[in-house]
């Protein structure tokens, strides 16, 4: 198995938790999400990133606002929805628990793991 397939799909099921987030803190547009995605060496594109914002969008888990730009055209900044609020933080919740499990299996000895007959 190729160690880099396994990251890449580990990055793609991570990918959607990680915009959730950083809308969370503020609204963005996709160029400063690929930018912040990239701050924390998760690579993404741009053929990656907008399907998942239009999903998101359509799925009603977020919103967006056009805003002028001094360097352009007006920018579409997405934003979460109240429904994408709730989203979060079941998702939240989830990846604690996924923690924990990774943890608890990274730390326990051999000896705890022996299946008692």
């Amino acid at each position: 198995m190729n160690i880099e397939n396994a990251k890449s799909q580990m990055r793609k099921g991570m990918l959607e938790y990680c915009v959730l987030l950083l809308l969370k803190h503020r609204p963005s547009y996709a160029s400063d999400i690929i930018q912040q995605l990239k701050n924390a060496e998760l690579l993404v594109v741009e053929g990656t990133l907008y399907p998942l914002l239009t999903r998101l969008k359509n799925d009603g888990l977020l919103q967006y606002e056009w805003q002028e730009s001094t360097q352009g055209p007006p920018r579409k900044y997405y934003a979460l929805s109240k429904e994408g609020e709730k989203f979060l933080e079941g998702l939240d919740a989830a990846w604690q628990e996924l923690s924990n499990t990774i943890n608890y299996l990274k730390n326990v000895t051999p000896k705890l793991l022996e299946v008692k007959d």
